[in-house]
């Protein structure tokens, strides 16, 4: 009796155990793709960075005077 009770408690440890594995397996692959899509935004904030300072050195080039005090549509 007392080595079907340790048998089953191994089974439900051993269980636990895959449970958690496969949790953190879950959470590692999350966290990897978080990282790439931080990375992909990082780098379109940069171009539009980029492009906006184009576009602002463009605008000043043609009415500096829009820059300093834009108007309203």
């Amino acid at each position: 009796m007392i080595g079907g009770y340790v048998v089953v408690k191994a089974s439900k440890e051993a269980k636990t155990a895959e449970v958690w594995k496969d949790e953190a397996e879950a959470q590692k692959a999350r966290a990897d793709r978080l990282q790439e899509d931080l990375a992909e935004i990082k780098e379109r904030l940069k171009r539009i960075e980029q492009e906006n300072g184009r576009l602002i050195a463009l605008l000043t080039a043609l009415d500096p005077a829009r820059i300093l005090h834009p108007t309203t549509a």
